[in-house]
């Protein structure tokens, strides 16, 4: 497991600020937590060498990329053996349609978020991506209706770790 770093306010205003607009400029990041523009730099950069910050990405929207259709694809793998998750993730991760990966425990051993164009599309990639697979046992899925972000991510509050 990762060992965590240790945050200050600071840090953490930093953070909750960045989580919500990651291209504010060190000026206005000082000015809303207080500090000096040079010490918000050093702050932001320590915080991206300990791994913190892992990085910036560009958030698109699938329907207005004409995938308009999103949906949970819950795979169970047999055999579920260590050779086998390497190349089936980086096959998952090749397809266009593939947003996230998790590998799980439980009766699932993977869940696929996927958006496609609509619901023969999302036909065409369980039957030919997925499920001809030889080593794909079942494939259950689940549309989504709706998505809300949450965040930030912060570590817990001392009385949560002391509990």
């Amino acid at each position: 497991m990762a060992e965590s770093v240790v945050l200050d306010p600071v840090d953490l205003h930093l953070l909750r600020l960045l989580q919500n607009d990651a291209r504010m400029t060190y000026r206005d990041l000082a000015a809303q937590v207080g500090v000096a523009p040079s010490t918000c730099l050093d702050r932001v950069t320590r915080l991206r060498r300990s791994g913190v910050i892992l990085g910036h990405r560009l958030e698109l929207d699938p329907a207005k990329l004409g995938r308009g259709l999103q949906a949970l694809l819950s795979v169970q793998v047999r055999p579920h053996r260590r050779e086998l998750v390497g190349p089936f993730v980086e096959q998952i991760r090749a397809l266009p349609e593939s947003l996230t990966v998790f590998h799980l425990t439980g009766p699932d051993d993977y869940l696929v978020h996927v958006a496609v164009a609509d619901m023969s599309d999302l036909q065409r990639l369980v039957l030919d991506e997925f499920t001809s697979q030889r080593e794909v046992a079942r494939v259950e899925t689940r549309l989504i209706f709706q998505r809300w972000d949450c965040g930030p991510v912060l570590p817990p509050s001392p009385s949560a770790q002391s509990g």
